[in-house]
């Protein structure tokens, strides 16, 4: 197996990952109920799935900002207790949340280094978190990225360097129960 075909399975067998990670944005973007209210934030996240957890190359630590991983250890299992962890780091913490490819939460959270990605165009509406993501989904080592915002419930997915954006209103899809 060449290089080009274990990273393509590696983002293959990552796709299921990266859904809970964005269902997980996701409902704590519909549940939070105050978007309108002036000088109110949001939920908050941010996440990446790296390829290889020997990540220090490219990460800086942030200090006491981490991840429950005692209460969750794995992203999913169960998922209530994935969601509660999730809420609990988008209101009280900053940073990235770093997951291995096979689900595995790392505890310490971090800032992804800029690698001065030239070239790329970032829209008007991107904040640092949002622009951290689509710089870090560039490198060969991260998957995959997730970020809510804390401004207005926007869920955002990130691969290679490109985004899909999914704006409050159209979160849930079909499923959504005022849709």
């Amino acid at each position: 197996m060449g290089e080009d075909d274990s990273l393509r399975a590696r983002y293959e067998t990552s796709q299921g990952l990266m859904d809970q990670l964005r269902y997980a944005a996701e409902t704590l973007s519909m549940e939070f109920d105050r978007w309108d209210e002036p000088h109110v934030s949001g939920p908050g996240l941010y996440f990446i799935v790296v390829a290889d957890t020997d990540y220090g190359a490219y990460t800086d630590a942030l200090g006491s900002n981490t991840w429950p991983v005692d209460r969750c250890r794995i992203v999913g299992d169960p998922l209530d207790a994935f969601i509660d962890a999730a809420r609990e780091v988008a209101f009280s913490r900053d940073g990235a949340v770093v997951v291995a490819a096979d689900g595995t939460i790392q505890e310490q959270m971090v800032r992804v280094r800029s690698d001065g990605a030239e070239g790329m165009v970032y829209p008007d509406w991107m904040g640092t978190r949002h622009l951290s993501a689509m710089e870090a989904s560039t490198r060969e080592e991260v998957l995959w990225a997730v970020t809510l915002s804390e401004e207005n419930g926007r869920v955002t997915t990130y691969h290679d360097g490109n985004y899909r954006d999914y704006e409050r209103e159209d979160l849930g899809g079909r499923w959504r129960p005022d849709g």
